[in-house]
């Protein structure tokens, strides 16, 4: 009899050391199921293990050098201490074996749609844990940036928080420009209409570096992949173009903080403090209100 509960019970002991090791903490990296070009690594408290209120989520999206872990890893300690799992994307360069950069920056390429390839990255990860994320808080910076302001206009459905950090370029809600650079033709690329209404009810963060002034890398020439009139209309440099894009959003009733650094130049980590203080206020008062971000799976 002891040699058969031996033998019953060590598979369920190795399946419980390897969800400590590679699910719960700082997690290994994942495969996306939906599409596994993509991936991903995770922050999950272990205090999940305990039950109690189920945590919400924010995604921390990289930016054009993919530093996806270091973002995970920066957001881990503000996770634990707030009940919160940190999903860190990888879409990675070249995706379609063209060695393009950009495309997660813009929503589409080629086939793929990149507000529906986090979607069900976090719709995965909820069945992994047994968690319906109803929203989540979106951060990125520099490329992230591009990523969060244009999830925002696309799915402002499925946010709690929206963390818009040095984007290069902007989308302005300006219906007399085609996308990217307005919103005109958003209807026909994506099968959907901004909703302003829906915008408001998202908490936004805009951060850039008072001192992210170079130019080199922003400046859209004709000619390149992603040149377009109007392209560098919103602003020389970041701050200024992030400028733009507040005033888009306030226009249409959309509440901003914003927050210029002194002396920071282009530094996503740096942001990240200011981020989570945003976050943390955030947070505090969805939770205050009752507000439904996150429900166990199927409850």
């Amino acid at each position: 009899m002891t040699a058969v509960l031996e033998k019953t019970e060590q598979p369920a002991a190795e399946a419980d050391r390897g969800r400590a090791l590679y699910d719960l903490g700082s997690t290994t990296i994942f495969a996306s199921r939906h599409d596994p070009r993509f991936s991903y690594c995770l922050y999950v408290p272990p205090s999940l293990e305990q039950g109690g209120e189920p945590p919400a989520l924010v995604v921390a999206m990289h930016g054009t050098g993919r530093s996806f872990v270091t973002y995970r890893d920066a957001f881990a300690e503000f996770a634990r201490w707030n009940n919160c799992i940190v999903l860190a994307p990888l879409f990675p360069v070249g995706v379609r074996g063209d060695g393009y950069r950009d495309g997660f920056k813009y929503m589409r390429e080629g086939d793929i749609r990149y507000d529906q390839a986090l979607l069900a990255i976090v719709d995965e990860i909820g069945e992994r844990y047994g968690l319906d994320f109803k929203r989540f808080a979106l951060f990125g910076y520099s490329g992230g940036g591009h990523f969060a302001h244009r999830f925002l206009l696309l799915q402002p459905e499925r946010l709690w928080a929206a963390c818009i950090g040095a984007p290069g370029s902007v989308t302005l809600l300006d219906p007399t420009r085609d996308w990217w650079v307005g919103t005109r033709n958003i209807a026909a690329l994506f099968g959907r209409e901004v909703d302003p209404a829906a915008m408001v009810r998202v908490p936004v963060q805009m951060i850039v570096g008072a001192a992210d002034l170079e130019t080199w890398e922003i400046t859209h020439k004709e000619g390149g992949r992603n040149w377009m009139p109007d392209a560098n209309h919103a602003g020389k440099t970041r701050p200024e173009r992030l400028a733009s894009l507040k005033r888009s959003f306030e226009a249409a009733g959309v509440k901003v903080r914003f927050d210029l650094i002194p002396n920071m130049s282009h530094d996503g980590e740096r942001a990240v403090p200011h981020v989570a203080d945003f976050l943390a206020e955030t947070l505090a008062r969805h939770r205050a209100e009752g507000a439904p971000l996150t429900a166990a799976r199927g409850g």
